[in-house]
């Protein structure tokens, strides 16, 4: 697990963890790591100590498998005094050799995140490899805890308070090049001897090395009271005029829903003010905090676990062989079929973009060069890699070239009729084995596969714009679709490095259907005369990306109009009866204000200046007098979203409830800091939601009436993510 050898009186304390991919920071590891560090202090023949690593990776941060029993909501398996002291334990073996009297030199040779680096941050000298691809850096913000062994500490001690918060506060990662720039790396090397040879000479010339922050009392190294922190103490004017102001713009950024953020702030602020031991513990404190509530358990769930399972293939039928698509013809050339072959050809994989003309397929081969144009100008990419990839897009108006396709993916609009006439045209040039997929958002796939000789061929493959940017993929089920269609096209998504989640049939699939519910809900709300402002404050201080109107207009209002429309002739359902139909078909029909796309919506666009809310809102839908609470609105934007997703669940449309955080977050970004749609009802307590959702629809409507089976959960105190949870599916 660890290996340990001493040479000339150096000993290498060497991480090597059989049966892991990477080393990580667990029980097992920790034990054997604290054994040989007490080895090399005890042995009086040691004068230095060098942390190394025999992977290819340093160390790459807790074991976040050590932290799964406590995710279960019901499990009572370790007590806040249990985590306390294993975030201690960490800490004060970390202190051992810091305060050991012995110089230490962490050798980096790949990436080193997380605990991984405050190893490196209680040593008294980092070297590192120069390799672009290693990450070096402090993630935990970005799964709601903070750095729990010393970073919040030696970090600003180090480099201060200002250059230490983006990546306590934001989780930044950095190249050692950047490391080396910021100070938290002392010397760079070109490889792994290198490495050693450089940790060793530091050693020889700095025999009595100590931190700053440490003094030497009689033989005893203690931190100092006194410690000046690189750029100003706490109390100084300078650190006064970092954290007040920064304490208000973090609450800006964050609206309060990120407690790690907090804690963080927090923990600097107190842990600066006292000798590194007594700062240690606050640290640890904090850590705690955080690990035992909600968020943290959520996001680690969601976006650890969750997303990390979809990206190894989790929802793959495992009876069907590897599958590897090498051509993929692309139909349609606008900004979604421009986005997917894009990633597909950035992949290595061979494009043929079709459009009804040449002319047309190379103007969405433009969105293409742009991009690499970028990559190429920001040191990412050399010019001869970029015309490599751009090569690989085939422009074309002619199906003849679709020949080979191992999978042809559909980005025509939003059509039936359309959608059948390419489908037949291109299924013509296919062999057997080949796959067709739409990128539909909204029509089911299995009336879109009767237009298919082949239907068991037939799936959906629904992206999210700007392609290169969203990193989800929903994968829809037909009713005739066969698991080798589904393998294909996950095979194909993680090939492209993104998430794919399966979901079944259904009018709008998962996502779709969810995510209309957020934009669907601000414009009812407005309807209903509150407040435009208010609704958008309140849909971003929920945690959303950006307001529900803000959205409209940029999906474009038109769109939803069409969808609407096309749902009224395939259901009978007038458009008038859905939520927020009323003022869809005003915008379209009467006013045409179709959104961003044409500078008016629900926002006006003026040139060279800010986007406002249109002044017309308030002659349409008059402003109430009396408004609601924020909270009340916060509340219908979460809750109408999060029952829809149930309805979801309890029709089979998402599979599982992992499934459904995994695609809110990443497809239109729900809340992140709740772990996803469901977690965020077992945070708000199933039986507490169902009292509110009764509320709202008495007050708003039946879309908000809670399903029977929810009901049943709230009887018998069930949750979707606890051990009673799997029934619900």
């Amino acid at each position: 697990m660890i290996n340990y050898a001493v040479d000339n009186g150096i000993a290498v304390i060497a991480w090597n963890m059989e049966g892991y991919p990477q080393n990580v920071l667990n029980e097992d590891s920790m034990a054997a790591f604290e054994q040989n560090i007490d080895k090399a202090l005890a042995d009086a023949a040691v004068k230095g100590i060098i942390i190394a690593s025999e992977k290819e990776s340093f160390v790459a941060g807790a074991d976040l498998k050590m932290l799964r029993s406590m995710l279960e909501q019901d499990s009572n398996a370790v007590t806040a005094e249990q985590a306390f002291k294993t975030s201690l334990r960490l800490n004060l073996i970390l202190r051992k050799y810091e305060a050991g009297g012995k110089p230490v030199v962490a050798a980096i040779n790949g990436h080193a995140l997380g605990g991984g680096f405050e190893i490196c941050l209680a040593s008294h000298y980092r070297v590192a490899i120069d390799n672009p691809k290693t990450k070096i850096g402090l993630p935990e913000s970005k799964i709601g805890l903070l750095p729990g062994a010393g970073g919040t500490q030696r970090l600003p001690r180090l480099i201060g308070i200002e250059k230490a918060a983006p990546m306590l506060l934001e989780g930044k990662e950095l190249s050692p090049q950047e490391a080396l720039k910021l100070g938290i790396i002392d010397e760079l090397v070109s490889d792994r001897a290198a490495l050693i040879a450089a940790a060793r000479k530091w050693i020889e010339a700095n025999q009595g090395f100590i931190q700053p922050w440490d003094e030497n009392k009689k033989g005893k190294i203690v931190g100092r009271s006194n410690y000046k922190v690189p750029g100003g103490n706490i109390q100084s004017p300078r650190g006064a005029q970092l954290m007040l102001p920064g304490t208000a713009l973090l609450m800006g950024k964050t609206y309060g829903n990120y407690p790690a953020q907090l804690a963080i702030m927090k923990a600097v602020y107190e842990g600066l003010q006292v000798p590194i031991e007594l700062a240690l513990e606050i640290e640890s404190r904090h850590f705690t905090t955080l690990l035992m509530g909600p968020v943290a358990k959520n996001m680690i769930r969601t976006l650890f676990f969750g997303i990390g399972d979809a990206n190894k293939g989790e929802a793959r039928p495992k009876d069907v062989p590897k599958t590897d698509t090498k051509k993929v013809g692309i139909l349609g050339a606008g900004m979604m079929g421009a986005g997917i072959a894009y990633v597909s050809a950035l992949a290595g994989i061979e494009v043929v973009l079709k459009d009804v003309s040449v002319e047309a397929a190379e103007k969405g081969k433009d969105y293409s060069r742009e991009l690499l144009k970028k990559r190429v100008s920001r040191g990412k990419m050399t010019q001869e890699a970029a015309d490599q990839v751009l090569a690989l897009i085939k422009t074309s108006a002619d199906a003849a070239d679709l020949k080979g396709s191992d999978l042809i993916i559909e980005a025509v609009f939003e059509n039936r009729e359309l959608k059948a006439a390419v489908t037949k045209e291109a299924e013509a040039q296919l062999a057997e084995t080949a796959v067709f997929g739409s990128n539909t958002s909204t029509l089911p796939i299995s009336g879109l596969a009767e237009a298919s000789a082949r239907p068991k061929n037939f799936i959906g493959i629904h992206f999210f714009s700007p392609v290169d940017k969203m990193p989800l993929v929903e994968i829809i089920m037909g009713k005739e679709t066969s698991d080798y269609a589904l393998a294909v096209a996950i095979d194909y998504t993680m090939k492209i490095r993104k998430t794919p989640v399966v979901v079944n049939d259904s009018r709008g699939f998962y996502t779709s259907r969810c995510f209309g519910t957020y934009t669907s809900e601000g414009i009812e709300m407005v309807s209903e005369g509150i407040h435009p402002q208010l609704v958008e404050s309140a849909g971003k201080m929920a945690g959303m990306p950006v307001g529900p109107l803000d959205v409209a207009d940029a999906v474009a209002i038109d769109l939803a109009y069409k969808v609407m429309k096309q749902t009224e002739a395939d259901t009978g359902e007038k458009i008038e009866n859905i939520p927020s139909g009323k003022v869809v078909k005003k915008f379209v029909e009467e006013l045409e204000r179709f959104g961003k796309k044409n500078k008016k919506g629900f926002y006006e666009y003026p040139d060279g200046g800010k986007k406002f809310l249109w002044p017309g809102l308030a002659e349409l839908y008059p402003v109430k007098a009396e408004q609601p609470s924020l909270e009340y609105v916060k509340r219908r934007i979460l809750h109408r979203q999060a029952i829809e997703a149930v309805r979801c669940l309890e029709e089979g449309v998402v599979r599982n409830p992992t499934d459904a955080d995994v695609g809110s977050i990443l497809a239109w970004g729900f809340a992140p800091y709740t772990g996803g749609v469901l977690s965020y009802i077992d945070m708000v307590g199933v039986a507490q939601f169902v009292k509110e959702c009764d509320e709202l629809a008495d007050q708003c409507g039946e879309r908000f009436r809670p399903t029977e089976r929810l009901r049943e959960m709230a009887k018998n105190g069930e949750t979707f993510h606890g051990s009673k949870a799997k029934a619900v599916a």
